[in-house]
């Protein structure tokens, strides 16, 4: 299948789920929409599709995922509690990311929707800055300004030692809630 060859329902589909199972990174909806020239809407659209047929497709900051069902179990993960004015969101990713951290997503309890969770997965400065860039340009709210701040973050990385120092100077800044 050709670039910008305009794929009609089905084929289509069947090329996105393609590209994003051979991925080794997220693919924006832009970037598909533009392989199959067609609207980033009707990728929205494939997508909601896609996930309705079970298949394991994640939306992140930069793009969609497909879920791979056999877990690293090299990586070791960790669940934290933060609590910090949106002003210090930069720094909080930062310094996970700093560490050798991958923040898989934030989670909050909603005192209506109950558990709230969104993926992030970022694991650098750049995905961090292009993160926070798209909630700037969107306008859109942080998930913790709906619980005063609180929130979870569950964090990944390849040693144990990488998530405790990563933790520690969470609690250094006044970041990490303690049990």
């Amino acid at each position: 299948m050709g670039s910008n060859q305009k794929l009609t329902g089905e084929k289509r589909r069947v090329a996105i789920l393609k590209w994003l199972k051979d991925a080794k990174k997220p693919i924006t909806g832009g970037e598909l929409a533009e392989k199959t020239a067609v609207s980033r809407q009707v990728i929205v659209q494939d997508i909601s599709l896609l996930k309705a047929k079970n298949e394991p497709i994640m939306a992140t900051s930069q793009g969609y995922l497909y879920i791979r069902d056999t877990p690293d179990h090299s990586l070791h993960k960790r669940v934290i509690a933060c609590i910090h004015q949106p002003d210090q969101t930069k720094e909080e990713l930062y310094l996970l990311v700093d560490h050798g951290v991958t923040v898989k997503d934030v989670r909050i309890e909603h005192p209506v929707y109950g558990d709230l969770t969104a993926s992030i997965m970022v694991s650098s400065r750049h995905e961090v800055d292009q993160f926070l860039d798209k909630i700037q340009s969107t306008n859109a709210a942080y998930l913790s300004q709906l619980t005063d701040g609180t929130h979870l973050h569950t964090l990944e990385a390849d040693t144990e030692e990488k998530l405790s120092a990563a933790c520690q100077a969470l609690e250094k800044a006044d970041i990490l809630i303690h049990n």
